[in-house]
Formats: structure tokens, sequence, C-alpha cells
């Protein structure tokens, strides 16, 4: 089967860190390079924890630092989530690995317009790298094969009562992103909140025996204790839906819909309106993940986690 070519963009906490694992060992990616956004912690902060994601597994794959500051709103984190790093609970060794000298939207736009249309965008971050890119060249829109995309909720957010945080940290860009007409696939809270990791899934995991199972079970752990969902005790790993469903697509029920993102900055600032019941009989612009067969989903992790060294 042809590899999926893509190109990883994240603000690297911990669902993120599992996300960059799956992508760079799966034998059905080609993972391009990754670019990385403020986001879950501001830049200087995400881009030292994708850099000694990658250090300690030792991934050859390069990482690019993007945008800093969302492109109107004020900056949010979620340092109450993710710690005061971004990405607390993992001990990484001193960090060597260097990002590269290109900026993350240039990197972008560059392998875009240089491609066959055939490279997948995967952000699971705030989509301030892909709307910069868009904007600064639109002309990449007719090379981007797709956008696989964390974010979003079809009902209630997890920022605000309306929004998911990934949107919420910048409502423009998921704009810009939402009208551009590129292919979308949307992976919101109402199916990521169900891609729940226990403990049983967490020793599962360790017990593969390599770096990469025990940097799981390093990250769950501290996840348990801040991202527990309504006092379960398992935790959430919403970005590598959007990993798994580039290889796996069967195990995920989806549904097309039209997609807007409120940008009044009242009380439904960064929603999703999903138009699930075709309301407005508008174009239907983003296929929406509904559920997923969890078994076959954490069947792939772990097959995956065991490639790594």
């Amino acid at each position: 089967m042809e590899k999926v070519k893509m190109i990883l963009d994240c603000d690297t906490g911990h669902d993120d860190a599992i996300a960059l694992m799956v992508a760079a060992r799966h034998p059905q990616i080609d993972l391009l390079g990754v670019t990385v956004v403020a986001g879950n912690q501001v830049l200087e902060k995400t881009l030292p924890n994708t850099l000694s994601v990658c250090q300690h597994l030792n991934l050859d794959v390069p990482v690019y630092g993007g945008m800093s500051k969302p492109m109107v709103r004020d900056q949010i984190t979620a340092g109450d989530i993710h710690g005061k790093s971004g990405l607390d609970g993992p001990v990484f060794e001193p960090l060597v690995r260097e990002a590269e000298k290109k900026h993350a939207v240039n990197f972008i736009i560059d392998t875009l317009m240089e491609s066959d249309g055939d490279i997948t965008l995967v952000p699971v971050g705030p989509l301030t790298n892909i709307a910069m890119a868009i904007r600064l060249q639109p002309a990449i829109t007719k090379k981007i094969r797709r956008i696989v995309l964390m974010g979003g909720a079809v009902g209630l957010g997890n920022c605000t009562p309306a929004a998911e945080f990934n949107i919420y940290a910048d409502p423009e860009a998921a704009h810009v992103v939402l009208t551009s007409g590129v292919p979308i696939v949307m992976m919101p809270l109402d199916l990521t909140n169900t891609a729940l990791a226990d403990m049983k899934i967490i020793e599962r995991m360790e017990a593969i025996g390599n770096r990469a199972g025990k940097l799981f079970g390093d990250i769950m752990r501290f996840t348990l204790k801040s991202q527990a969902l309504n006092g379960l005790s398992a935790g959430p790993v919403h970005d590598v839906t959007a990993v798994t469903y580039l290889v796996v697509p069967e195990i995920y029920h989806t549904k097309d819909m039209h997609v807007d993102v409120e940008l009044d900055k009242g009380l439904g600032y960064g929603r999703t309106i999903c138009d699930v019941n075709d309301r407005y009989h508008a174009e239907k612009n983003v296929t929406v993940g509904l559920s997923l067969d969890l078994d076959k989903f954490w069947d792939l992790v772990e097959e995956t986690l065991r490639r790594h060294e």
C-alpha cells in the first residue's frame, strides 16, 4: 500500500507526543516533517518538547518552529492541563537536538508547492501555522490532499462551555482553514473524549518494554492526574485519533456536514457550529468523526509503539 505523506503540526503536550510516536513509526505513514505552534504552552516550551521526544526516541524527522502567537486574539495556554513545561511527567535527557532554521510556515508552503498534491496536513493544535501558510500563499490550497485535524466539538467544549481548546486558542485561524475549500476531516471532542487510556491500557503499553512504551506510560500516568474526565480513572489521547484515521479510516464512523466557527467575541467565541441535521442546507465542508472502534484503535497504537527501538 502507498504510504500517506504527511506533515504533523502540533503544540506538543501529552497527547501530541503520542501522536508523534505513532506518526513517526507507522509503516503506512511517510512523516515529512513536524511543525510546531504555540498552544498547550508557549512556543518556547512546545518546540523543545517536540525536540525532546524526537531525541529521546531517536526519530529522524525535521522539526520546525512556527507561530508563537494567535492571528488575532490574546494568547491562552493549557498549563493547567499539561503543566508548566507543557509536557510534565516524563523526564528527558539534556536537549541537544536543534530545530531546523526554516520557519514552519515557510516549510509548509515550500513543501506543498514542490509536491504533486499528495500531502496531508495533520494539525493537532491551534491552526495558526496552517492558516498563516494559506494566507501567505493561497495557492497551497490546491496542493493539499486533505487536512485531518483534532479540534472542535459537535456538543460541549472543554475550554469554555461552547468551545474546544484548539479552536478557542485561535478561532480566526480555524475560520481560515474551514473556509479554504480543502477537504477536511475533523476529530471533535465528542469522539476524542472516548479514546481513553485507563491503567490497563497504560500497563499494556509499558509492557512493550521499549522507550516508547515507557514514555507512553510516563505521559498517561501524569494525564490521569490532570485530564481524567468526570472522576474516571482514565485520560483521553485526543490527538492520536487524527493520525490513526490516516491509516485505518474504517474504524471511524463519520458524517459529512457544514461546519462554521463562531467569531463573535461573546459567550460562543470559538465554538464550532456543526450542522448535523443540515438545517442551513449549506455546502458540506467537513467530514466529522462521531465514534470509533476503541479496541482496534488501541491495537494499532500498540503495534506502532512496538516498532520503536
